[in-house]
């Protein structure tokens, strides 16, 4: 009888486990979704008290070195550059072209970002860009109420195609986010000072992409399960050929989706090339 009684149990349980695994397959995207939402809001909590202390966010490079940082890569202020934002991890890159590609050059903490991982859809939802953006001299404000900023150019072809909506989508300083990419005023003092040196000295204009996080296979699988995952996968190949060439790819629209040209004109194969499209918008 305590066989049978014991045997009994086992199989309980086992139901137990197997029903208690589907539901948790079943209802992961909510479970996931939350367990996001909730990190999101601890780490823009975080970041937001320190910046209100004035003290640096971890991993600030260190703001009162750039020449010796310059040199000791080899770069000089004037160099062209190129910006990659992922909000997930709370990154922004900057790197600077040395002898015909890009060089990355530091990395910086953002302070405060908002709204969720996904495009902004419509003005008034407080949802930080995601996409390829341009910007050029026009797009500098050194009068900005957050210290210094730079517009990214939302809504971009892609953007207005779509029906999208919203305004004044900036990077600046400050740690005060509707939208936009705040990065704390000494670390924009940083950016500005490089960004403003490249479009003086020759650089016409610096591409701006702007992913919800790095976009390696792992993470790719980590949110397949995402609303946005078909757009996402529009953004990939530009992040691919970047990772892959260290060029910004030349981007356009066509029919609705973003199309890539490889940058250097070679047609080796290796590049995500549209060929059925108009060249990228200048």
């Amino acid at each position: 009888m305590r066989k049978r009684r014991s045997l009994t149990g086992l199989v309980v349980l086992g139901v137990l486990v197997v029903v208690a695994a589907g539901a948790a397959f079943y209802y992961w995207p909510q479970i996931f979704s939350l367990i996001q939402e909730e990190r999101l809001r601890s780490e823009r909590i975080a970041r937001w008290k320190l910046a209100s202390r004035g003290q640096p966010l971890p991993g600030t490079p260190d703001l009162a070195n750039l020449p010796g940082r310059l040199a000791d890569k080899g770069l000089k202020l004037g160099d062209p550059v190129f910006v990659r934002i992922f909000k997930n991890e709370f990154e922004l890159e900057v790197w600077m072209k040395r002898d015909g590609r890009f060089q990355h050059f530091a990395t910086y903490p953002i302070c405060m970002w908002s709204g969720d991982l996904g495009p902004k859809i419509k003005e008034g939802d407080r949802q930080a860009p995601e996409g390829f953006y341009t910007v050029d001299a026009s797009a500098l404000n050194p009068n900005s109420q957050y210290h210094l900023s730079f517009n990214l150019g939302f809504p971009n072809a892609f953007d207005r195609a779509h029906g999208r909506t919203g305004s004044f989508l900036m990077v600046h300083g400050n740690c005060m986010s509707s939208g936009c990419y705040a990065m704390t005023d000494p670390v924009i003092d940083e950016i500005w000072t490089l960004v403003t040196a490249a479009l003086k000295g020759g650089q016409q204009r610096f591409q701006t992409q702007v992913f919800p996080f790095r976009m390696t296979e792992a993470n790719m699988k980590l949110h397949d399960h995402a609303d946005d995952m078909s757009f996402w996968q529009q953004l990939k190949p530009g992040y691919d050929y970047f990772e892959r060439t260290h060029l910004p790819p030349d981007v356009s629209v066509c029919q609705g989706r973003y199309a890539f040209r490889d940058a250097t004109g070679a047609q080796d194969g290796s590049a995500p090339i549209e060929k059925n499209c108009p060249p990228a918008e200048s």
